[in-house]
């Protein structure tokens, strides 16, 4: 496996959450090496009590810490030409590590190994709108060399499928690309998690936001939503600060919005204590442009907290299931809506909807098809080649 981040690193969001559950899970079927960098997302300085250059074991997998340095071409040659592997997993399209690898694989430097890369939600119209022109000419160019030719794609879903293939096979008359759903495993051994920490009145709210501060995760539509309510809501705000203009932008916000709208920067929240903290608030209020998975929604369901999100994630018909909502960002005034109704529940009825919300969580995480379809990925992935 070569991925950007990995642990003890967290701020690079779900990638490393599904990494670190997907070890856990297939570590003792597979023997797994990751190759990944030494320090978080954004941060200046290594982890402590890491050493780059070495293997070491971090839970079921051999992990190799790359400093900012090593992060090159001939290193990652050096690196690989002296693994003895089977197969190559990669996580993200976009990602310099993934572009270095390809490219050596393209001019048939490194060993001829089935790959399988998992995109991430990288292809979602959401993910593409951001950096647009960029990464368009990346794709054209890739398709042009030939990069990405004879792998496996993982999917996270059957909505994930169609957007992969709507960049990687369109273009493909003859054959179309071998395309995997795989959905993200979530943690192992967690239970059923029952709380009850947030009474809930009619006419109020504790609302959060949990994420990282970027334009991807859409924070500031959640703000604008929040201006036309008609209650008294206390929103925290959870989440690392990747982009710092976008987080001054979205104080700009903040000191717009009403009096009844109490807002509260909570600074970055420990991804351990995740579902504790959504079991402390009646809604998680997360518009995002879009997620391939969302293991913070499966961690919310878990906490019973409610989820209003837009329909750019796997989690649907939230509302048939009184989970929540998820809701087109096209529709800005079924949000309002939703909110409102949210607003106007007492605590009995909340409850239910808390009690629905956890035997969702609790339902997903028990589906024995998820080992078997990530343990498919890889074995179909080596016969295929």
């Amino acid at each position: 496996m070569v991925v950007p981040w990995y642990l003890p690193g967290y701020k690079g969001g779900g990638p490393i959450r599904t990494l670190e559950n997907m070890v856990e899970w297939l570590g003792d079927d597979f023997q797994l090496y990751i190759v990944t960098s030494d320090r978080d997302l954004g941060d200046r300085q290594p982890y402590l009590g890491v050493n780059p250059g070495i293997w070491q074991p971090v839970g079921k997998a051999q992990v190799r810490y790359l400093t900012p340095k090593e992060m090159t071409v001939s290193v990652l040659y050096r690196l690989l030409r002296t693994l003895d592997y089977d197969l190559m997993y990669l996580n993200s399209f976009f990602s310099p590590l993934t572009v270095k690898i390809m490219f050596l694989r393209r001019i048939g430097v490194i060993p001829e190994r089935p790959v399988v890369l998992a995109p991430r939600g990288e292809f979602s119209l959401g993910a593409l709108v951001l950096k647009r022109l960029k990464k368009r000419l990346y794709i054209f160019l890739a398709k042009r060399l030939g990069l990405y030719a004879n792998i496996t794609w993982q999917a996270s879903s059957e909505y994930e499928k169609k957007d992969i293939f709507s960049i990687v096979g369109k273009d493909n008359i003859r054959e179309k690309p071998p395309i995997k759903v795989a959905p993200n495993l979530p943690p192992k051994g967690r239970g059923k998690t029952i709380v009850k920490n947030r009474p809930k009145q009619a006419g109020s709210a504790r609302i959060i936001f949990l994420s990282r501060i970027a334009r991807k995760k859409n924070l500031d539509v959640a703000l604008r939503f929040l201006k036309k309510i008609n209650g008294e809501v206390q929103f925290d705000i959870y989440g690392p600060i990747e982009d710092k203009l976008y987080w001054q932008e979205c104080k700009a916000l903040i000191h717009k919005l009403p009096e009844s709208v109490q807002v509260r920067y909570k600074g970055e929240a420990d991804p351990e204590q995740a579902v504790n903290i959504f079991s402390h608030y009646h809604l998680f209020l997360f518009p995002t442009l879009g997620e391939n998975f969302g293991h913070v929604i499966l961690e919310a369901l878990q906490g019973g907290c409610l989820i209003m999100t837009s329909d750019q994630t796997p989690w649907r018909n939230l509302e048939g299931k009184r989970a929540g909502w998820d809701i087109p960002l096209s529709e800005p005034d079924q949000f309002y809506t939703s909110l409102n109704d949210l607003l106007s529940m007492d605590d009995c009825v909340f409850e239910q909807w808390s009690k629905s919300a956890q035997d969702c969580a609790n339902k997903f995480s028990q589906d024995p098809n998820l080992v078997v379809a990530n343990r498919e990925l890889f074995s179909e992935a080596f016969l295929r080649n």
